[in-house]
């Protein structure tokens, strides 16, 4: 049969992506366990895939992307993994350049701070490569949900304080030959806040989420400044980015703060 994806354009454009998005699969990936075990999680995952285009080509084969996805999913998917899904991504297609990201909810167990029951929580986390001719890069990104307590309205009140849920993202990348695992990035996270957020909480944990929370105030600033102390402060993370919102509850807005910084 004729290939009309490998005829020639006459146009003259090269293009930087071209691929799928919201491909849905199971992936397996690896999780640490509280004791320093390894484990595995299976979790549902949307794929964007993409790769450059030369000029000389009318298109790429679309169903080659979904062909490499199948034959990798199964495997623990860590950044040493996306890199050789990103060379095969460039050796099957032809292609300078390839990306991928795979974006997905990840659950951890947490336990109550005073009745000590067990929910899991729910986060969502994303794995994130990209291959521009031999330069590889990794990245590990997660949103996280922390609670705020303003410092200005513990300070001008007579009795309370106004909080809010602040939503963390954070994005980081470190070399291949190094691994950081989504827990500890996720714990980093939420211990920045004025309190953590929990999916189960019993009357003597409101209590105590509560109070910690007004003797921990914090501004959007804070939390953001905590954060980029603690990955500034890891030897190996070489970039980083950062953003929170808090969604304000006396205000018809919300607050927000931004940081990026390559090491």
């Amino acid at each position: 049969m004729n290939d009309v994806q490998n005829q020639s354009d006459e146009r003259n454009i090269d293009i930087q992506k071209v691929g799928v998005k919201d491909v849905e699969i199971p992936l397996v990936i690896q999780r640490k366990l509280k004791n320093g075990a390894v484990d595995t999680q299976r979790v549902y995952a949307r794929a964007k895939m993409s790769v450059s285009l030369n000029r000389q080509f009318k298109g790429t084969h679309m169903s080659r992307f979904i062909e490499i996805l199948n034959d990798y999913r199964k495997k623990n998917l860590v950044g040493v993994d996306i890199k050789k899904m990103l060379l095969d991504m460039k050796d099957r297609l032809s292609a300078e350049n390839a990306y991928v990201k795979f974006d997905f909810k990840y659950f951890i167990k947490k336990t109550a701070p005073k009745s000590e029951l067990e929910a899991l929580m729910c986060y969502d986390c994303y794995f994130e490569g990209k291959l521009d001719g031999d330069e590889y890069k990794f990245f590990l990104g997660a949103k996280v949900p922390v609670t705020t307590l303003c410092p200005c309205s513990k300070e001008i009140s007579d009795y309370g304080a106004h909080n809010q849920r602040a939503i963390v993202k954070v994005k980081i990348s470190y070399p291949e030959n190094e691994h950081i695992w989504l827990e500890d990035l996720i714990k980093t996270i939420e211990e920045a806040g004025s309190s953590e957020v929990y999916s189960l909480l019993k009357r003597e944990d409101e209590k105590a989420v509560t109070e910690r929370a007004y003797e921990n105030p914090k501004f959007v600033e804070d939390v953001l400044r905590d954060i980029v102390l603690k990955l500034e402060d890891n030897k190996i993370i070489n970039f980083f980015e950062v953003e929170i919102e808090a969604q304000e509850s006396i205000h018809n807005h919300n607050a927000w703060a931004y940081q990026k910084k390559s090491k």
